[in-house]
């Protein structure tokens, strides 16, 4: 019975809870609705819709106007009748970047459709966006159908319908013609059930509805002098949770900062049904002051305790000489006195001391150097070169070789003067550079999915120098790969958790329980230390201002992996290490990524394009965030566009996470004679089979065996295998070597040109590979 007690204890405790939050959203002791116009077809007026909400036959009262920065039509409005406050604004939905930074804070979106079409191909794009990202709760408003004759009111309606229910299965079409479909779309939003989003309800955040920048003075900020730096100073009200003043805020778009105080000023919406006030046309409410603070007296809540303030810090600090020992210790000596024995011998001109002749360096060496640079990053190049090859051949082969009469010369001029005009106007709209990339890199995709890992042994270069790097698994499930060996430089710029997952779990329930802080409702300035002029000028010709407060460790670099599938719009390949653009969380940034299969092993096994049929892991540099997080991937386009290749969520944060690249060398079985066989062209000497004799081999078919021995000195060998190997099968042999993502993580993305849908794309399918 107690147990029973207390479980309907909890089940009434979180109901009420939920009710409480319901409630508040609007009312006197919490936010004002935040409620966003979006159109989504180019024939639609969204500015019609917020003029008929203004209208005062609608129920509302208009008590600001322009009260989100950034945003021209934006307006306060308090409606008596229902006991409730809103705040509308209409995004500019060319940029795609401000409707996404809305999108992440609003309360409800009201989609504006087209009552024939519902939205164009810009409006599927930007839903793409919006559905991958995390949508909140949302209307669907329909204009024009009003004026229609019953019949016609009828079939728009059902065949709307059709429309919207792929992507809005169980939504409500909202016609809105009259003051009184406006008062039905309020109560609408004022009632309706809020989505929650795990990303931004453990995270405090607002809409900047005013702001101004102080510039420091030379005994400010961090430096001794003006260094373009200052403090600015964000109005608005808090969501989410308590915004505590210790803890860092990041600003979309711009980098994260640190508080130096919290203040209280007048609420600039109240809901007081008894006193009304004017409404304050001024021309905006972006103030530039090089002085103090205005002269009205307003409430400090708290300022920053310096010996709580959470540090900038986002790299660790990197010792050189860490690990590095001041004095030999006896084993090392021994080895000294070993090598000193077995000294190098080697021809130095006449004169030369022994200091002078270790740094003359034997043409073998130059070589084995150049070989590990050159595979490092690009164990492709015998593929690229092979294709490059195929490339040429088509271009040498010329059609008009042939000897052909006059009169079908004359007859070909005929036919190309009559299409020659229509074919230049087409081939104006055609970058050639652009089409010969593309198609270089669709055969390469093409290449990979019918030769997965392939690549070719070099004839100029013994093999165990060029894979030097490689080594050969038992079994790449069970066989054993320390995560600790042989990490790169960049891995001592990171942060590692003992435990990710009891980490986040701690934060997240801390941020839940929290009740210390500027509270969730109340109208506050923030002020903002050491901020660059450059976001007051972005915040003065772009779009709103999101600021949201981070939680302890997210400042901080370390490698992130994010679990994504490629969007279905987009059909051009995507190569591992190209750099993208990331929308993960409130975070944006510009990155080269790795790609790799998700599974639940130990080891995972590197991509080198994105897939379309399975998801994939993409491993990443960049500031710590804790899931959940919906993430987008975009490509730019070389004039400026930007397309969505890939859509997910965050997955975790893990440096030891092990991405291991496969290659794959193939022989040809020259000899057969029951389980043994004679292979061929997987090597080219002698030295390389004895060098790769321990690695275990297979086939195309299923059989498995081992080299034995090497046969003469041309790169024939002996081998031995399970079964009776055919004539016709393909002797393989997996090499593997882990990799690692690119140090590229930028802060700082340009915004994209607005976007066009991109024609004439290629299926990969239809490309001829010979």
């Amino acid at each position: 019975m107690d147990r029973r007690h207390k479980a309907n204890q909890l089940r009434r405790n979180k109901k009420d809870m939920v009710l409480t939050e319901k409630r508040r959203l609007g009312s006197r002791d919490g936010p004002p609705h935040l409620v966003a116009v979006v159109a989504l077809h180019a024939g639609v007026d969204a500015a019609a819709v917020t003029k008929l909400l203004r209208q005062e036959g609608a129920g509302g009262l208009v008590r600001q106007e322009q009260c989100v920065t950034g945003v021209n039509d934006s307006f306060g409005l308090i409606m008596p009748r229902f006991k409730q406050r809103f705040t509308f604004l209409r995004p500019n939905t060319a940029d795609l970047y401000s409707l996404l930074d809305v999108a992440k804070v609003v309360d409800s979106l009201v989609f504006v459709l087209d009552p024939t079409e519902g939205w164009d191909s810009y409006g599927e794009y930007c839903l793409s966006c919006l559905f991958a990202q995390g949508l909140p709760s949302h209307a669907l408003v329909c204009q024009g159908v009003s004026g229609l004759a019953m019949k016609k009111k009828v079939e728009s309606r059902r065949t709307l319908s059709k429309i919207i229910e792929v992507r809005f299965p169980d939504a409500r079409l909202f016609p809105l013609g009259s003051e009184q479909d406006a008062t039905l779309l309020l109560r609408h939003l004022g009632t309706q059930r809020q989505r929650k989003l795990g990303f931004r309800s453990r995270r405090s955040h607002l809409v900047a509805q005013h702001v101004k920048y102080i510039p420091n003075k030379s005994d400010e900020g961090t430096g001794g002098a003006p260094t373009g730096l200052g403090t600015l100073c964000v109005s608005g009200y808090v969501r989410g949770c308590p915004l505590q003043v210790d803890k860092l805020v990041h600003i979309s778009g711009h980098g994260d900062f640190q508080l130096s105080q919290i203040d209280a000023p007048k609420d600039p919406l109240p809901l007081n049904t008894t006193a009304s006030r004017p409404v304050k046309p001024g021309k905006g409410d972006i103030d530039m002051l090089d002085g103090a603070e205005e002269a009205a007296p307003v409430r400090v809540l708290m300022k920053a305790d310096p010996s709580r303030k959470e540090s900038l810090q986002a790299e660790a600090e990197v010792d050189p000489m860490d690990g590095e020992q001041t004095w030999p210790t006896e084993s090392e000596l021994m080895e000294a006195e070993e090598a000193r024995k077995n000294k190098r011998v080697m021809k130095v001109p006449k004169g030369t001391s022994d200091y002078q002749a270790t740094w003359i360096v034997d043409d073998d060496q130059e070589n084995v150097e150049e070989d590990e640079d050159s595979c490092d990053d690009d164990d492709d190049g015998i593929m690229d070169e092979a294709m490059d090859g195929e490339d040429e051949e088509i271009d040498s082969q010329d059609p008009s070789s042939g000897c052909a009469s006059e009169e079908e010369e004359e007859e070909e001029e005929l036919c190309s003067t009559e299409q020659g005009g229509a074919d230049q106007r087409y081939d104006q709209h055609i970058d050639e550079a652009e089409e010969g990339e593309g198609l270089k890199r669709y055969r390469e995709a093409r290449a990979n999915e019918m030769f997965p890992d392939e690549v070719d042994t070099p004839l100029d270069a013994p093999a165990k120098i060029r894979f030097q790097r490689y080594r050969g698994l038992k079994s790449f499930r069970s066989s054993p790969w320390d995560p600790m060996e042989n990490l790169p430089l960049n891995y001592s710029r990171i942060f590692q958790f003992q435990s990710f997952e009891r980490t986040r779990r701690r934060i997240l329930a801390e941020a839940v329980q929290e009740e210390e802080g500027a509270m969730v409702g109340w109208y506050v300035t923030l002020h903002i230390m050491d901020v660059p002029f450059s976001v007051m000028e972005s915040v003065q010709s772009s779009g709103p201002l999101v600021l949201v407060s981070l939680l302890p460790h997210e400042q901080k670099m370390s490698v992130m992996h994010l679990l994504v599938r490629k969007h279905p719009g987009n059909t051009e390949p995507i190569k591992s290490k190209e750099e993208l653009v990331f929308q993960c969380g409130f975070r944006r940034f510009r990155a080269s990524p790795i790609f790799s299969q998700h599974t639940t092993a130990d080891k995972h096994k590197m991509e080198r394009f994105l897939r379309a049929d399975a998801p994939t892991v993409v491993s990443v540099y960049a500031p710590i965030t804790f899931p959940t997080a919906g993430a987008l991937l975009f490509k730019q386009r070389d004039n400026g566009m930007q397309d969505l290749v890939a859509t997910g969520s965050l997955l975790s944060c893990d440096p030891q996470r092990v991405v291991l690249k496969r290659i794959v060398l193939s022989g040809h079985p020259f000899k057969i004679n029951r389980r043994s066989a004679v292979v061929r062209y997987m090597f080219f000497n002698r030295d390389d089979i004895m060098w790769f004799k321990p690695v275990e081999l297979r086939t195309k078919w299923g059989r498995r065996g081992h080299i034995k021995e090497a046969l003469g000195t041309h790169g024939h060998m002996k081998c031995v295998f399970d079964n009776q190997l055919r004539s016709q099968d393909t002797v393989l042999m997996n090499l593997y070597k882990r990799v690692y993502p690119r140090w590229t993580y930028d802060p700082y993305v340009p915004l994209p040109l607005p976007w066009i849908k991109k024609e004439g794309t290629e299926e990969m399918e239809d490309l001829d590979m010979e």
